[in-house]
């Protein structure tokens, strides 16, 4: 059993890992830390988050995700402020109302956008890798679907005519940013035994 620490304070995340785990694999959460995140890009960000997290919780195993969303006409915003684009401890209807608000008279054709995640693994504490993936979509005008957290319900995903905020837990991991970035670091780990 290969046994994995998810470093969030984030349980949406965790529980969306958790879900995920193939078997063989345990994920268990730890200590919350506050961690600054003061990086310029997601990876700095996710390595940063996994070093903090480490230092209270120990592990052989242990890995951070930096997820957001990058929209094409604010110039990449919201992306690695995505959980505080409406400020500290912003909620997820207020950063959606002001993404809704900055968009205001933006055609369809322009609003383009993609869901970020990286994950920064550590064996004992030295980083091992990170992994990247991303999902290419478009911002709706309004909110759609009450699935998923975050900017779910506002991002539209082409191929299925549905936004992630209308997709169940299985089909959005399938699909999603985090979990194809979550696959790539298990093939990666099974690719190491």
């Amino acid at each position: 059993m290969l046994d994995l620490v998810c470093a969030t304070s984030n349980p949406h995340k965790l529980r969306e890992f958790q879900l995920a785990a193939t078997r063989g694999i345990s994920i268990r959460g730890c200590t919350a830390a506050d961690c600054p995140e003061t990086g310029e890009s997601f990876e700095e960000n996710a390595v940063q988050k996994a070093q903090c997290y480490y230092k209270t919780s120990p592990s052989e195993w242990l890995f951070a995700d930096d997820s957001g969303l990058e929209v094409d006409a604010l110039h990449g915003a919201p992306g690695i402020l995505s959980a505080r684009f409406a400020g500290p401890g912003a909620s997820d209807f207020e950063n959606n109302t002001l993404l809704l608000r900055k968009l205001a008279g933006v055609p369809r054709a322009r609003r383009t956008a993609r869901f970020v995640c990286a994950i920064a693994l550590l064996h004992d504490g030295v980083l091992e890798r990170t992994f990247r993936r991303d999902v290419e979509g478009l911002i709706l005008y309004r909110r759609s679907g009450w699935n998923g957290f975050g900017y779910d319900p506002l991002f539209h995903y082409p191929p299925l005519q549905r936004s992630f905020g209308q997709l169940a837990p299985e089909a959005k991991w399938e699909l999603s940013h985090r979990g194809q970035a979550f696959r790539a670091m298990l093939d990666w780990l099974a690719g190491q035994e």
